[in-house]
């Protein structure tokens, strides 16, 4: 049989899958608890397309040895073959570079620089890609076409600055805007690129930039510190090798995930010891799988200890720290292996995109339907004119003299109402601290139909604490935990006496070793013969402090000191945990709350100290004392078995108890009959409390070998291996345990987080929860956030991998109409390759989804199908790194400030300090910004509409002639001073006050409906138009027929006075400032009328026969309007009328 080398890191697998305690886990998901340790790393093996969960009895594993085939595969484990391509998203090459950088011989320059980039623009593409932005739109590629016709002698109309000046200004505030917010972008870019770290050089340690780290560098990363490029662990602070990290911001995992640094250099007496290695790195090519690295690390010398042969040690995830994560304990020396836009952070990304609103796309589709009106009525002159000599020119010309219809002024306004609306958001008090990093969508916030978010550190602070503790006859919560204190003070000092004497007993009995007839009388009463509440209270609390996967470590950093087992006490400190769940650690510190701490753990051992004895209890001060217990078995986690378990023996009395908590739906099972368990799990549940049963069994040393025989054997099982261990385990351990009590656990939600989400629901707004976390845990924070709404159905789709059973589960989803949809990553793949179109039509008819185990790509993929397949509009909010993808892709990006970084906030359209300020976001400055923008651009196209339809008028009357009615100044000055600012004014309307707006949420659901700017009000306004431009023409023709001369003023006056009672009309609720620009701009119309003589003959216009005849055409053209709108608000009023 042929042999392979199989790694190092696959070896230890293998030898504690010989040894003890293992269990399988399906999924993409694989921990590798350390024995007593977690590690929670995933792997996803192309080859075998599993993964599995081994125990292993040593912290590291450094040598290697030749395995089989057939011994690779019960661990089912494929041999590595470093040539094999990778995971999808793989680009580059595969890289072996130098260990000491020293021997860098190689151009560095030839990996990307390590930064971070959110611009959209460089020197060289901002004048290109902005002008394609711009002319992409049919508006203003009609504009430029217009104003290069000028340059035409024949086409040439009026002055040319009338047609080029606009849109020069047009696209000059535009760039300046792009300008700006790009500018910004790399300004915060520039923030996070100058972060600096202490890179390690032969000298010493030098500060550098995080933007000068290199690939081949030694970068020391302190404790909570940002790793800040992909990085091979080299050495930790631990002497096991070992070390946490926090990847929230890369898979949004709340876990901490086990690292381990690679074992020749962990050796290594100092940091600098590093620079007297020599070999190489070898490591694939950048890839997006975070949960997957292939690499070798080759000592050829330095060494020591007469190592003659090089050394090579295989590399996996487990040795890696990825960038955007955070080092949670102690401090880590990592080789830099990918930077800059290799990292698996950049590559799981998108890039900035250009954002067009909803709005800005239906303004140009009616600038399409506005040059088929211009264009019709420009065929329609010339055709009554006859289609006379060089028709075509003529055609042309009526183009160009009804271009007005298409107001290039529209833009401008648009552009200034957004700025306006942005500076808005800014200076609310309501939402201090909030940025708009995109000016160009605001009206977007008024659009939204869908809500995709993130989990942890966007609905939830991550803070896990433990609420309640249910032991059946009685329940405590964080208000009442001096009583359970009381009772285990009661319970042990019935037993020891007094807390001084106690630590003497202890110790005598720990000397005396496993003789049972010499055990204090602290240590009996553990069987079911005493039962009173001090002792049922001590049996719970001694169970949580020992059924975990916590490590603790003083806070103060010292080492020793503080305990001595040999005497039994301990000087009491207080102490820092580090788990991979931050579930467990919330139970830890709520047993040191009460008085039983966790004082140390080893592989193989665990101690608690009982503060709870203290002479000065109260004033933590004295010396405690202590419990030791052996750790003989640990069954870890996962998510196939929702439980976990522990045999321990205690030091003191050779008691052996196997402990067990998980879930209430696997331990129901297991623990013996009660009355009481599922009641107060749904109490529990409904109260969003992250349920866990705590049972435990008495084992007799008899009863224990039995398990050991039959367990060493199920591991060395080469068939079913994982099921034959499971069996033993069900067999001898998980039966009749007692049940010891329940336990409830809340990740404490951000501020306000409900009443929000009750807010957008009640607006209509579909809420999408997105996260990298657990099944359980999502669906409980689903629950907690009232994102589920009490009495509504939870539907969990999980563990699917077949295209059959994800359409059975599409079958019993389009039954269940009002349900929250909980779905984990891999059924979720499953759906999409399959059932694309199927899954997103049920899905987006639900109220609430809950998509589990996303990553970052996946998080993109459901937004951009969201979009697709229901057309409308998606909001994205999250608050990390691996939420920027989502984020760029949504329509609306929000992104909170996080703990752990700005990534999601520098990349966002909309960056907000918390969840909560998304309802005012939306239903008070969304609402406000579409509102008054489609009123503004509605208002704008009624503008160029009447002074379109009196020109046509106008030609119509004078032989079809292609002349302008307006020239030069009156030209200009309709479009500026004279109506700019009363019409600009509408972006300070309101149709509601701010409290209805909070108060009646249900209003935001009919801005959805795009009902604001529709077709529908669109002809309205041509209508009007019509009618008020042919009114005003001809009354002004018919009255002044005798004074023809003055037609042009005639007109222009009731023209000027006509648009300001219409701003008059369209405002509902008045500001002083309209007043004064409706008042403002009437004062310079008749100023300029002296001002500009060749247009105006003052003698005629001050005569009382102009003056009231002037007035005829104006209430002609607008007050049958007023009666209208008077009419209509009586019989048919808008849904917002009816409460104010």
């Amino acid at each position: 049989m042929s042999k392979r080398r199989l790694p190092a890191a696959r070896l230890g697998d293998y030898m504690a899958a010989e040894g003890q305690g293992s269990s399988r886990r399906t999924g993409r998901e694989e921990e590798i608890p350390m024995h007593r340790l977690s590690i929670n790393s995933r792997a996803s093996h192309e080859s075998a397309g599993m993964s599995s969960t081994f125990s292993i009895d040593t912290p590291l594993m450094a040598a290697t040895e030749d395995l089989d085939e057939a011994a690779a595969s019960r661990v089912n484990m494929p041999p590595l073959d470093l040539d094999a391509q990778g995971s999808s998203g793989r680009r580059g090459k595969a890289r072996t570079e130098p260990l000491n950088p020293q021997d860098n011989a190689f151009k560095k320059s030839r990996y990307p620089a390590n930064v971070v980039s959110n611009n959209k623009y460089n020197i060289i593409t901002f004048l290109p890609l902005v002008l394609f932005e711009q002319f992409k739109f049919f508006f203003n590629l009609y504009f430029l076409l217009v104003a290069l016709s000028q340059f035409v002698p024949q086409l040439r109309i009026g002055y040319l600055f009338t047609y080029v000046g606009p849109l020069v200004f047009v696209l000059a505030v535009t760039m300046a805007k792009e300008w700006h917010d790009d500018h910004a972008r790399r300004k915060r870019d520039s923030e996070a690129n100058s972060q600096r770290y202490t890179r390690l050089t032969a000298d010493g340690c030098e500060s550098i930039a995080s933007s000068k780290i290199r690939v081949g560098d030694f970068v020391l990363i302190e404790k909570n510190q940002r790793v800040p490029a992909d990085m091979v662990l080299l050495r930790t602070t631990e002497t096991s090798g070992a070390c946490f990290v926090r990847t929230d911001q890369l898979d949004g995992e709340t876990d901490w995930k086990l690292r381990i640094a690679v074992p020749p250099t962990q050796k290594l007496g100092d940091n600098l010891d590093l620079f007297s290695l020599h070999g190489s790195v070898y490591a694939d090519a950048p890839h997006k799988d975070i949960y997957d690295f292939v690499g070798n690390l080759t000592i050829d010398s330095g060494l020591g200890g007469g190592a003659a042969e090089a050394v090579t040690v295989p590399l996996g995830a487990e040795n890696t720290l990825w960038a955007n994560t955070t080092l949670a304990s102690g401090s880590a020396v990592g080789y830099v292996v990918y930077t800059g836009r290799d990292t698996r952070a950049a590559m799981n990304t998108g890039h900035a995109k250009t954002k067009v609103g909803i709005l800005d796309s239906e303004v140009n589709r009616l600038s399409k339907i506005l040059f088929v009106v211009t264009l019709g009525l420009s065929l329609a002159m010339v055709a009554l004119d006859g289609f006379k000599a060089v028709w075509y020119v003529t055609l042309f010309r009526f183009l160009i003299l009804f271009s007005s219809i298409i107001p290039i002024s529209l833009r401008v306004n648009l552009d200034m109402g957004k700025s306006f609306y942005s500076m808005g958001i800014e200076r609310d008090k309501e939402i201090a601290g909030s940025v708009v990093r995109n000016s160009m969508i605001p009206e977007e916030l008024g659009r939204i139909e869908y809500c995709l978010t993130d989990k942890t550190g966007t609905l939830t602070r991550n803070e896990m604490e433990l609420k309640r503790v249910h032991m059946g006859v009685m329940a405590y919560t964080l208000e009442t935990s001096d009583e359970v204190t009381r009772h285990l003070r009661t319970n042990l000092r019935d037993r020891v006496g007094t807390a001084a004497d106690g630590g003497g007993e202890l110790a005598a009995a720990a000397a005396d070793g496993d003789d049972a007839g010499k055990q204090p009388a602290l240590a009996r009463g553990h069987g079911k013969a005493r039962r009173d509440m001090p002792q049922r209270v001590f049996d719970m609390v001694e169970s949580l402090a020992l059924c975990h996967n916590v490590t603790p470590a003083e806070e103060s950093g010292e080492a020793s000191g503080t305990h001595d087992a040999r005497a039994g006490v301990a000087v009491a400190k207080p102490m820092a945990y580090q788990a991979s769940s931050p579930d467990e650690v919330a139970i830890v510190k709520w047993t040191e709350h009460v008085g039983v701490v966790l004082a140390e753990r080893t592989l193989t051992t665990m101690t608690l100290r009982l503060d709870a004895l203290m002479p000065a209890a109260l004033g933590g001060v004295g010396t405690a004392p202590l419990l030791a217990y052996d750790i003989l078995q640990v069954f870890p986690f996962t998510s196939e078995s929702k439980r976990m378990g522990i045999v321990v023996r205690s030091r003191l009395t050779g008691e052996i108890h196997f402990i067990q908590k998980g879930a209430d739906a696997v331990m129901a099972r297991i623990v013996e009959y009660n009355d009481w368990l599922d009641e107060e799990c749904g109490n529990m549940a409904r109260d969003g409390l992250r349920t866990l049963v705590v049972g435990r069994k008495r084992l007799t040393r008899q009863a224990y070998a039995r398990f050991e025989d039959a367990y060493a054997r199920a591991k060395v099982a080469v068939v079913g291996r994982a099921d034959a261990m499971r069996q033993a385990v069900a067999e001898h351990l998980e039966s009749d345990l007692e049940l010891l009590g329940l336990t409830g656990v809340e990740d404490r939600l951000q501020d306000h987080v409900r009443a929000t989400l009750e807010l957008l629901g009640n607006a209509g707004v579909r809420v999408w929860m997105l996260t990298g976390d657990k099944v359980e845990t999502a669906t409980c924070v689903a629950v907690s956030a009232r994102l589920v709404r009490r009495g509504q159905l939870v539907h969990v789709v999980a563990g699917l991998r077949t295209a059959h059973e994800v359409n059975a589960a599409l079958e019993t989803l389009r039954t269940l109409s009002d349900c929250c949809v909980v779905i984990d990553g891999d059924s979720l793949q499953v759906a999409l390759d399959f059932f694309r179109d199927e899954f997103v039509a049920v899905a987006a008819a639900l109220p609430a989804v809950v998509c589990c185990r996303c990553s970052p790509t996946q998080k993109a993929d459901i937004v951009r199908l969201l979009q697709r397949h229901t057309r409308a509009r998606v909001l994205a909010v999250g608050d990390g790194g691996n939420d920027v993808s989502m984020i760029q892709a949504a329509d609306v990006g929000v992104g909170l400030v996080g703990r752990e970084g700005k990534q999601a906030s520098l990349a966002a359209d909309f960056s907000v300090l918390q969840f909560s300020y998304l309802g005012r976001l939306l239903l008070w400055h969304g609402r406000n910004s579409y509102k008054r923008s489609a009123k503004l651009a509605q208002f704008v196209i009624h503008r160029g509409l009447i002074i379109s339809i009196m020109q046509v008028v106008f030609s119509a009357l004078f032989y079809f002639a292609p002349i302008a009615l307006f020239q030069g100044m009156l030209l200009v000055g309709y479009t500026t001073v004279y109506t700019m600012a009363p019409v600009f004014s509408l972006v300070l309307d309101r149709d509601v006050s701010e409290d209805i707006a909070m108060l009646y949420p249900e209003l935001y659901a009919e801005l959805t409906k795009g009902r604001a700017l529709s077709f529908k009000t669109f002809f309205m306004w041509l209508l009007i138009s019509i009618y008020q431009g042919g009114a005003l023409m001809m009354i002004a023709v018919w009255l002044f027929d005798t004074e023809f001369i003055h037609v042009v003023s005639i007109a222009f006056t009731g023209l000027v006075l006509n648009e300001l009672l219409m701003v008059a009309l369209e405002i509902r609720t008045w500001h002083r400032w309209m007043i004064w620009s409706i008042l403002g701009s009437l004062a310079i119309y008749i100023a300029s009328i002296w001002v500009l003589p060749a247009y105006f003959d003052v003698s005629f216009i001050v005569t009382p026969a102009f003056v009231w005849k002037t007035l005829v055409i104006t209430a002609v053209s607008s007050v049958p309007l007023y009666i209208i709108k008077l009419i209509r608000r009586i019989y048919a009023p808008p849904a917002y009328a009816k409460l104010t």
